[in-house]
C-alpha cells in the first residue's frame, strides 16, 4: 500500500519515539499516500474530461480522512499535556494556608494565586461583597453586624457557599483567614461533603519564633502608601540607629514622600506573642484534624524567599509528601 520510502518512515518514527509517534508517524504517512493519489486522480480526471472514476473518488476521501487523523493525533498529544497538569493539580484545589505573623504567607500566597490561576478568598472580603450584593445570606450578615455582635459560623459558611460556585473557583480556590478553630473546620467540611469535596491540600508555614520576631517587630509602615519598611532587610533610606542599636523613630522616614512611618500595635514583641499564643492555641488543632488525611504539608518557612517557594511549588502537586 505504500511505497518504500514511507513505510521506511514509519518503522523509523516508531522505533525512536514509541507508540504515540508510531499512531503519528502512520497517519502522516497515510496523508502523505492520500495526497499522491489524490494528484495522480486528478491528472487522470483532467486527462478524461472529468469522466466519473469511483477509485479516484475513494483514493481522494481516504486522504482527506487519513490525514486529519494524523492532526487528531498531534491534537491528543497537546490535550494530554492539559491533562497531566490537570491530574497534578486538580481536581478542584480547595487549598487553606496557615501560619504564625511573619511566617511568610502574605509572600507565598500570592504567588500560588498566579501559579495556578485561583481565587485567595479572605471571610472579610466575602462579607462584604455578599453584603453589597444582597444576596439572602449577606442580609443576614448585614442584620447581625448592625446590632454590634458576632457573625456566626453558620452564615459564615453560607458565604462561602455561594462564592464558591462563581465561575473563578471552578478550578479550585484558597480560603484566608478560614477556619479559625476545629468547630469551623468541621463546619466546612460538612458544607464541602455536600458536594462530594472535601480539603485537599493545607500548607504550615513553619518558621522559629525568634525569627518571628524579628521579622514583625521590625516592620515599618507608611500610613498613606501602605509601603513597608524593614529595620533589617528593607530599611528607609533616612533611618538611624541610637546607641542601643534601635532605630530612631524620628529618622523612620518614607523614601518617595518623606512622610514619617509608624509600627502597627501588633507588631511589637508584647503583641506578637498573645498572637503565637492564640496560633498555637486554635490553628494547631486544625492541622491536626487534617494531618489523618495526608492532606498537611509543612513549609520551612524560615529559609530564603526562594528556597521556600521552590518548596511551595514541589508540594502544590498531588500526592506528594
Amino acid at each position: 500500500m505504500f511505497s518504500r520510502s514511507t513505510a521506511a518512515a514509519i518503522r523509523i518514527l516508531g522505533r525512536r519515539e514509541g507508540p504515540q509517534a508510531r499512531n503519528f508517524g502512520a497517519a502522516a504517512a497515510f496523508g502523505t499516500a492520500g495526497a499522491a493519489t489524490w494528484g495522480l486522480s486528478a491528472q487522470r480526471e483532467r486527462a478524461t474530461r472529468c469522466e466519473a472514476d469511483p477509485a479516484v473518488v475513494g483514493a481522494a476521501v481516504l486522504g482527506t480522512a487519513v490525514g486529519a487523523l494524523g492532526g487528531f493525533f498531534y491534537g491528543k498529544s497537546k490535550a494530554d499535556a492539559v491533562q497531566e497538569k490537570y491530574a497534578t493539580y486538580w481536581p478542584r484545589k480547595i487549598m487553606m494556608v496557615f501560619g504564625a505573623p511573619g511566617a511568610g504567607k502574605g509572600t507565598q500566597g500570592p504567588k500560588i494565586v498566579d501559579m495556578l490561576d485561583i481565587p485567595q478568598l479572605s471571610t472579610g472580603d466575602m462579607l462584604r461583597e455578599a453584603v453589597a450584593a444582597g444576596t439572602e445570606i449577606g442580609k443576614k450578615a448585614k442584620d447581625v453586624m448592625a446590632s454590634g455582635a458576632l457573625v456566626s459560623d453558620d452564615i459564615v459558611i453560607g458565604i462561602i457557599a455561594d462564592r464558591i460556585k462563581a465561575d473563578d473557583c471552578k478550578n479550585g480556590f484558597i480560603l484566608d483567614g478560614f477556619p479559625r478553630t476545629v468547630a469551623q473546620s468541621k463546619a466546612l467540611d460538612a458544607m464541602l461533603a455536600t458536594t462530594g469535596e472535601a480539603v485537599s491540600l493545607v500548607m504550615a508555614f513553619d518558621v522559629d519564633p525568634a525569627v518571628l520576631e524579628e521579622r514583625v517587630c521590625g516592620r515599618w509602615i507608611d500610613k498613606a502608601s501602605g509601603r513597608s519598611y524593614h529595620v533589617k532587610f528593607a530599611a528607609p533610606k533616612s533611618m538611624k540607629v541610637g546607641h542601643d542599636g534601635k532605630p530612631i523613630p524620628d529618622t523612620m522616614k518614607d523614601d518617595i514622600t518623606g512622610d514619617k512611618l509608624f509600627q502597627r500595635p501588633d507588631d511589637t514583641a508584647e503583641a506578637l506573642k498573645k498572637r503565637l499564643d492564640g496560633y498555637k492555641n486554635q490553628t494547631v488543632p486544625i492541622l491536626d484534624h487534617y494531618a489523618p488525611r495526608g492532606i498537611v504539608k509543612n513549609i520551612d518557612g524560615g529559609a530564603p524567599i526562594a528556597a521556600v517557594w521552590a518548596e511551595v511549588k514541589a508540594k502544590l502537586a498531588n500526592g506528594t509528601k
